[in-house]
């Protein structure tokens, strides 16, 4: 069996050493870019053999200029087509033909063409089928607020091989993260979500609910660990890979085993016990980031009620007081982005749709 090599490094040495000749000898003075982002588990770096079983294997996305693009699209795929080798590194070359969801799967073949999975695009239209937007526009704050998260990780991982256009670093610098004003009212609208729930596994437990005091509990501990993404300025992959994707940010090391104990835990008052501990690590991570003054580290009961809490309404009302851009401070909502207020795959994996609610930040 060939030994298992992680999908980007795969696919970077396919560029180099199988597509870049064969470039180089059919169009020697064209320019290009060559890259692997976008979709695919190996792009966050996620990959295992199993992920091998389809869409994956010796792929790259070569990128023209606008100009560029009508002439030599097609004549890239068939010079590949015909010159690439059938296998690479142990790997198929070849895949089936795309099945109504787009996925294909690797295929051994010895003769005639390859159907390989080299894709041609421009900048443009690459952003604009992953992120639904044309990258050379000024992205507005309702943009922003509408983007999918895991689109715009997809937009920053992965890695380019080759930027002969000049482009691709400046754009993806573009996507790096969110502008100042957008992330602390995100931010804000986060520690507002937790506010909310806070209180909740306590009161639950109170009247015998403890299967109800864990569902809130399991709640807080997603939007807690959504909080430690945030403090850290990285954007949080969907729902298979965000603990993968969590235990490499910086405060996973305290958070993460704090968090398993109040998920494991039996009791409303033990699962209170571990909240505490978290709001206080995430307490503490906040002051360290100097965006607002230093606010209390310490939980206390919840407006005289038996029960522990950070008051995260604080800091949400302390962080948005930080906030400048005059769009930004407008906005009358506390629901945040896409991600905050759903996490319907039909909704962030529908593109139009999520463009269509930036209505929501303009006229609430």
């Amino acid at each position: 069996m060939t030994k298992f090599i992680p999908g980007l490094q795969l696919s970077k040495f396919y560029y180099q050493k199988a597509i870049k000749p064969i470039l180089d000898k059919e169009f020697p003075k064209l320019k290009y870019s060559a890259a692997l982002f976008g979709w695919g588990s190996e792009v966050l770096g996620f990959d295992t053999e199993i992920s091998s079983d389809h869409h994956w294997g010796p792929r790259v996305f070569i990128f023209l200029s606008e100009k560029d693009f009508p002439k030599y699209k097609d004549q890239i795929c068939k010079a590949l087509a015909d010159n690439l080798p059938y296998e690479f590194m142990g790997y198929s070359t070849n895949y089936s033909a795309p099945a109504s969801n787009g996925v294909q799967h690797a295929i051994n073949i010895t003769s005639g063409p390859v159907n390989h999975m080299v894709k041609v695009f421009t900048v443009r239209s690459f952003y604009e089928m992953r992120l639904g937007f044309d990258p050379n526009k000024n992205t507005t704050s309702e943009n922003w607020l509408t983007f999918p998260q895991q689109r715009l990780l997809e937009m920053v991982s992965g890695e380019v091989f080759y930027d002969g256009l000049g482009e691709l670093a400046k754009v993806r610098e573009k996507f790096n993260y969110y502008p100042k004003d957008i992330w602390l009212y995100i931010l804000s609208c986060q520690w507002t979500k937790i506010s909310q729930e806070e209180a909740f596994v306590g009161r639950a437990g109170d009247v015998g609910d403890e299967l109800g005091s864990q569902v809130v509990a399991s709640r807080l501990v997603r939007e807690l660990m959504k909080l430690g993404f945030l403090m850290e300025k990285k954007y949080y992959p969907y729902s298979k890979w965000f603990g993968t994707a969590f235990s490499k940010l910086k405060i996973a090391k305290q958070l993460a085993p704090i968090l398993r104990n109040v998920l494991l835990s039996k009791s409303c008052k033990e699962r209170e016990k571990y909240l505490a501990k978290t709001y206080e690590i995430v307490a503490k991570t906040h002051n360290s980031l100097k965006i607002t003054k230093p606010l209390s580290t310490k939980v206390s009961k919840y407006y005289g009620r038996p029960y522990l809490v950070i008051h995260a309404d604080t800091f949400a009302e302390a962080i948005k007081k930080g906030i400048i851009d005059p769009k930004v401070k407008n906005i009358k909502t506390n629901i945040g982005a896409i991600d905050q207020f759903t996490d319907s795959t039909d909704v962030t994996e529908n593109l139009k749709l999520c463009e269509q609610l930036e209505i929501v930040y303009k006229d609430i």
